[in-house]
């Protein structure tokens, strides 16, 4: 299901969106971003218009116009509950208003309301935001512009209001409207490629040297899906500087105009010798329903639970002896495979695998809080450092209270975040990452969750980087004030950016140096960045406002009673909203009043798919249909005999669950009449128990708000027919078997390696080297050599001859397979290896096992 085309009214009128056209200007690792919306209202009674949309949560907003009847109107920025006074004040009066403000629970919705929006006229939005961008492990620099924002799962009891729950929806092959989108990049070491996951123009160098070049989006795209821009830049690990001078319109020796100053640096990290295993890791798992979504759109792909049960199975294997260890599953509640952290060894290795091959997208909900204060209420184990691992599609609408949550514990634990699917709130990733000290990572399209997540792994057991400290050098006559605070944490392969104004005169012939000190197992480490005092000069002042950006994060994060001030005057100041203050303007201009009932309408956006595939057309709306409200779907299997019954029910109304499993549809038409509108059965989202032990052999899979029902005008409840469910039909849902787990060659291998690294001669072991036990055993180079260290050798080299595409994701287990192997062959390893690639028929180098 996808969100309506354009704008729809209450009465599902369309007001379609004409276009969408987007500028990017990229330098280095920074975007500025303008939006342009076209709407046409063509209903014959003003509108309300209600745009809630998706942004990076790091993205700092600073500019929002809008254009109706020829003229334009500049938003100013204002405390938010006085902008809302002022919008709510202009609208019943009759004047044209907007309003854009950030969501109250999530830095990473925004909402954008017009009120009184003339009828048979167009209107035209312009938002404008900076933001950093992402580098990638390949040392691509990452640009999204997101078109996705999911449906937020909000728990019982939980204090604020749930914007995306009721926009409205639509099929996806009745998405009209289309995106143009053009990119200008710059970087002063050259720009090499640019790829993206939709169709491009071919890359247009606009000078010599390649330092800029351009690119758009091809003809007729869609805007159903994010878009993706990675773009490669040649010496990308270079640390870079960008100088840029403040407003000559601000006051000398302000803000806004000093000059700023961006650093990127790129720490340098040698390889661990012998990386520390004293730690206790806890994986935290999403096993919403949402979490049956595929990974991606494209034919076969795994879906999110199984991806993450992969996942789940590879770090397992490369954790290291001697640690501790636990895994948790949580939806509308959660369980756990141990009841508090065990002694990593290979019976508990074992059990945790027997766990994992029955964990299922089954807990319904996505309430993470109840997890979260489980895990920080048992006490951390001495000696053994806290890293926890949390895998969620971010689909919650109490963000902020998570972040919060984790923040309150960051002093006994670091958390790293991996975000799954389009849609995932990069607000709750983000922010729970930075609460403590961890990284965060997002998964999209076709890329590989394992691959990222093992990475994340690997900055864990590196050796603890201490003394972290910036230090100035600058000409007489200036002095360096920092807009961010200097780095308390750093990962290999991770970038350091800082941000400081300078105050005093600029001499444009001299130059600065900043100098980031660091040591390692005592190694005293620098990485300076040398840069000119010659200013860049413009008025987009991009550098200035995400340094204020970063200040409003930080003060977001503080004592909210001293910080709410000073952030409305920081806001006020860069022209940047923030969770204090909105962009509000009035049309005080209008020739007459606007008249005639006000209709709201929402702007809808895609939501990523179902589960299960299954796809529920909206009905078209009847004459004797006049009260629309949200349902929701279920599904359980019935463990007696494998069969899955599905059936509708309105929101947070649906019957209590019974444990004879005979459940479906028809049980619609016993459901009581419409409630009222005043009732508790508002179209929100469900916050009802699912499952619980006591349900005998049924299990919830899961559960979605994914479409709607009418209602008659006498109350009678008016579901779909069976018909009307297609890919696939209830039929066929409830005649299929479950998945079996099938696991690919590389996987098999891996599945079977032992907790210390090893892998003991056995028919599957054999099986997937393309063996026979007896042939592994005849074939052993040596009678000196243990049958364990021979095999592990074989499944070594297996692993560089086939599996090199995923060397990412094994090369932590893999060395604790060489530490054993080394400890065991002393000079004969590489006797063994050519023995083991004469086997394999393969020619895998002795410097793959560290020779």
């Amino acid at each position: 299901m996808h969100r309506s085309c354009g704008l729809l009214s209450q009465t599902r009128e369309p007001v379609p969106l004409k276009s969408i056209s987007v500028d990017v200007e990229v330098k280095g690792y920074v975007a500025d971003v303008s939006a342009t919306l076209l709407y046409r209202n063509e209903q014959q009674n003003p509108l309300e218009v209600v745009f809630v949309f998706p942004m990076d949560p790091d993205s700092a907003v600073y500019g929002f116009s809008a254009k109706i009847g020829g003229k334009e109107i500049v938003a100013e920025i204002q405390e938010k509950q006085e902008a809302r006074n002022t919008y709510d004040d202009a609208i019943s009066s009759g004047q044209e208003a907007f309003l854009l403000e950030e969501d109250e629970n999530s830095a990473d919705i925004f909402t954008c309301s017009i009120g009184n929006f003339p009828p048979n006229q167009e209107a035209t939005l312009l938002i404008s935001y900076v933001r950093e961008l992402p580098l990638e492990a390949d040392g691509a620099v990452r640009f999204i512009l997101p078109a996705i924002l999911n449906p937020r799962y909000q728990p019982a009891g939980a204090v604020g209001s749930n914007v995306t729950a009721d926009i409205p929806r639509v099929k996806e092959e009745e998405f009209p409207y289309k995106l143009e989108l053009s990119a200008r990049v710059l970087h002063p070491y050259g720009v090499s490629n640019i790829q993206s996951n939709c169709s491009l123009t071919p890359l247009q160098y606009l000078s010599e040297d390649k330092t800029s070049a351009q690119v758009s989006l091809t003809e007729g795209h869609k805007f159903d899906r994010d878009v993706e821009l990675l773009f490669y830049y040649n010496e990308v690990n270079r640390p870079s500087v960008i100088l840029e001078e403040g407003l000559q319109s601000a006051d000398a020796g302000s803000l806004m105009g000093d000059p700023v100053v961006m650093l990127n640096f790129f720490p340098h990290f040698p390889e661990a010798l012998s990386p520390p295993s004293c730690r206790e890791f806890i994986f935290l798992i999403d096993r919403s329903g949402s979490m049956q979504c595929a990974n991606s759109g494209h034919p076969g792909a795994p879906t999110r639970i199984e991806s993450a049960k992969e996942t789940i199975l590879l770090l397992l294997k490369s954790l290291p002896m001697g640690c501790y260890f636990n895994i948790y599953g949580f939806g509308s509640r959660f369980q756990s495979f141990f009841p508090k952290s065990v002694v990593y060894s290979q019976d508990s290795m074992d059990k945790a695998l027997k766990e994992l091959k029955t964990m299922e997208a089954d807990l319904g909900g996505t309430e993470i809080l109840a997890p979260l204060r489980e895990i920080y209420s048992k006490a951390c184990k001495p000696g053994q450092p806290r890293e926890l691992f949390v895998f969620t599609d971010g689909e919650v609408a109490n963000t902020k209270d998570v972040i919060e949550e984790v923040k309150k514990n960051a002093g006994n634990h670091r958390c790293f975040s991996f975000g799954i699917g389009e849609g995932a709130s990069a607000a709750l990733i983000k922010g729970i990452a930075e609460a403590a000290s961890g990284t965060a990572e997002f998964i999209t399209g076709k890329e590989r969750m394992q691959a990222k997540v093992l990475r994340s792994l690997e900055r864990v057991l590196s050796l603890p980087v201490k003394n972290i400290s910036l230090n100035w050098q600058l000409p007489s006559g200036l002095q360096v004030v920092q807009l961010s605070k200097s780095p308390m944490v750093m990962f290999k392969g991770q970038r350091t950016i800082v941000y400081a104004q300078l105050k005093g005169k600029l001499d444009e012939g001299t130059e600065a140096t900043a100098t980031l000190e660091y040591s390692l197992e005592g190694q005293a480490i620098r990485n300076s960045a040398v840069f000119s005092l010659q200013a860049e000069k413009g008025s987009r002042v991009t550098v200035h406002r995400l340094g204020v950006k970063t200040m409003i994060k930080n003060l977001e994060g503080s004592d909210k009673s001293v910080s709410k001030k000073e952030i409305i005057e920081l806001s006020k100041q860069a022209g940047v909203v923030s969770s204090q203050t909105s962009f509000i303007a009035v049309n005080k201009e209008l020739n007459q009043i606007v008249q005639g009932p006000l209709i709201k309408a929402h702007i809808p956006l895609r939501v990523a798919g179902l589960g299960i595939g299954i796809s529920f057309p909206v009905p078209n709306p009847s004459p004797t249909f006049t009260t629309a409200q949200l349902f929701i779907i279920m599904c359980i299997r019935n463990t007696r005999d494998n069969t899955l019954f599905c059936f509708l029910g309105p929101m947070r109304c649906c019957p209590p669950l019974e444990k004879s499993g005979e459940y479906n549809y028809q049980m619609l038409t016993h459901l009581s009449p419409a409630p009222s509108s005043s009732s508790s059965c508002s179209p929100r989202l469900s916050t009802m128990p699912l499952c619980s032990p006591s349900d005998g052999p049924c299990r919830c899979l899961f559960y979605l708000f994914c479409l709607f029902c009418f209602l008659g005008p006498a109350g009678r409840l008016s579901p779909p027919t069976r018909s009307t469910c297609t890919y696939p039909s209830f039929r066929e849902l409830s005649e299929a078997s479950p998945k079996e787990e099938k696991l690919s060659p590389l996987m098999k291998l891996v599945s079977l390696q032992k907790a210390d690294g090893s892998w003991s001669l056995d028919a599957a072991l054999a099986s997937v080297l393309g063996l026979t036990e007896e042939v592994i055993q005849t074939q052993t180079p040596s009678k000196d050599i243990e049958g364990t260290t021979w095999t592990t050798i074989l499944a070594v080299i297996w692993l560089h001859a086939f599996g090199a595409n995923q060397k990412d994701e094994w090369s932590l287990l893999v060395k604790k397979s060489l530490m054993k192997i080394k400890a065991q062959t002393g000079t004969n390893l590489e006797d063994y290896i050519k023995a083991g690639n004469q086997l394999l028929k393969t020619s895998v180098q002795p410097q793959e096992f560290g020779l």
